[in-house]
């Protein structure tokens, strides 16, 4: 009996050591494991691709990372990529400012929406790379055309995602409010910011980005500092390492930025 029972006892936790599956990874492990293999394999690929190409047309990344070191050693990579960084961050700001203010006026005044909207979405259809030269006859060539194009890049994403973000609250809470007394200013601290934060923030995902790419664009049509105007140089001499390095900066520019948004919607958002 005590070994019928012993072998049964044995069967039944084989089952439950068979039964068990392993707990599934989170999205934060995950990432963490796809992140440096894909790097990795894509790196790889691109060492293979390059052997088949002069320099000046594909460098690979072991020439690439040689000329990092070299612009990064003399401080010229430093003193361009804190030109753009402070271009985008003061146009981002500049827009976002302006975007925020025009669209609370759009949401609360649909008589104002009728009159500004065809004007709003007639300037969208002009490319800002059309726009850019006369910015910077108007303005010159130095920081405040380029924070012009910033603003202008990410007006129009930060406008739209700034009206729906308000017009999205329900009109219950609104009623609340009005029966409460409460003030505009306690409306808008209370309910409207709070309410709008998470569809805001999905405008400050995509304006933050294309902060840094309204900078470039600026940098390309007219300026002698930047990383776009770096591009510039490297391709007149035809430095190919050294547009990848440009490039290559630009890229993990827009992600710190990008993830620094991200975080900050963490913090202000939790409730959700």
């Amino acid at each position: 009996m005590e070994l019928t029972h012993t072998a049964s006892r044995r069967t039944v936790t084989g089952r439950r050591r068979i039964g068990r599956r392993p707990a599934p990874l989170s999205p934060g492990q995950l990432q963490a494991f796809t992140v440096p293999v894909s790097l990795t394999l894509l790196i790889g690929i691109w060492s293979i691709v390059a052997r088949f190409y002069p320099t000046w047309i594909l460098p690979g990344p072991a020439q690439v990372w040689h000329r990092f070191v070299q612009v990064a050693g003399d401080g010229t990579l430093l003193r361009h990529a804190q030109v753009t960084l402070t271009e985008a961050l003061l146009g981002f700001a500049l827009g976002f400012c302006v975007a925020g203010i025009l669209g609370y006026g759009l949401a609360k005044s649909p008589t104002l929406e009728r009159l500004v909207s065809p004007y709003i979405v007639a300037s969208q259809s002009t490319p800002v790379v059309a726009i850019a030269p006369l910015l910077i006859l108007w303005f010159g060539a130095g920081i405040l055309s380029k924070i012009l194009v910033c603003a202008l890049v990410i007006f129009f994403p930060m406008l739209v995602n700034t009206v729906v973000g308000l017009r999205s609250i329900d009109q219950d809470y609104r009623d609340l409010f009005e029966s409460l007394d409460a003030s505009a200013w306690q409306t808008f601290t209370k309910l409207e910011l709070p309410a709008a934060l998470p569809v805001l923030f999905g405008g400050l995902r995509v304006g933050i980005t294309l902060s840094v790419v309204g900078a470039v664009v600026g940098e390309f049509i007219g300026s002698d500092q930047g990383l776009g105007a770096l591009i510039n140089i490297a391709r007149g001499l035809f430095d190919t390492p050294l547009m990848f390095v440009a490039l290559l900066t630009l890229i993990s520019i827009a992600l710190v930025l990008y993830l620094s948004v991200v975080m900050l919607e963490r913090i202000l958002v939790r409730w959700r």
